[in-house]
């Protein structure tokens, strides 16, 4: 049996400021969840932390723990990588006042 996996864009061109979040994604068939956030246009301000929440229900979120730091100039990339998560997974952050960054945030997915 070959491997499953999956591509799934689920923030495109979107300007996060403030609290920031992608969609969530139902991901509970998965054994492997890599997120890839770039940044479109560049961004202003500092780059601030970003993090992975997970959810029972995709309404209510925790930090999962893992965290990497938002990409600082055009087409720069982050990377989060998991293998043990529940079934709704997401990425979120905050920015400072006045600070903003323009994503495309994908999930690939295997099992």
């Amino acid at each position: 049996m070959l491997p499953e996996n999956i591509t799934a864009v689920i923030t495109r061109n979107e300007c996060w400021s403030g609290d920031a979040a992608s969609e969530p994604y139902e991901a509970g068939w998965a054994h492997e969840a890599v997120f890839f956030i770039r940044a479109l246009k560049p961004p202003v301000g500092a780059a601030p932390k970003g993090w992975v929440e997970i959810s029972p229900d995709g309404m209510h979120w925790v930090r999962e723990g893992t965290e990497f730091a938002m990409p600082s100039e055009q087409d720069g990339v982050a990377v989060a990588r998991l293998n043990a998560f529940g079934n709704w997974l997401r990425v979120a952050t905050h920015f400072a006042d006045g600070a903003e960054c323009t994503v495309l945030v994908t999930l690939h997915l295997k099992a």
